[in-house]
């Protein structure tokens, strides 16, 4: 399970964050619950945030480093 707070990375495209908040989306007539991440990007010494939101079965717990934690 992951909550507010915890590291997560995405399983499609490798974006690493932290778990701000949650959402729903609706998916073949019933809701399914989303993530809200908050993705940090570096580029060349500039460092820009985003928030990404997808499906929860998208997202995998991570340590601070990035690393799928296996429960």
């Amino acid at each position: 399970m992951l909550n507010v707070g915890d590291c997560a990375i995405h399983q499609k495209t490798g974006e690493f964050g932290v778990v701000i908040g949650y959402g729903h989306e609706l998916v073949n007539n019933a809701y399914q619950t989303t993530l809200k991440v908050l993705v940090s990007n570096q580029n060349n010494n500039n460092q820009t945030s985003s928030i990404k939101e997808d499906l929860y079965s998208e997202w995998s717990k991570t340590d601070d480093n990035g690393h799928v934690v296996h429960n």
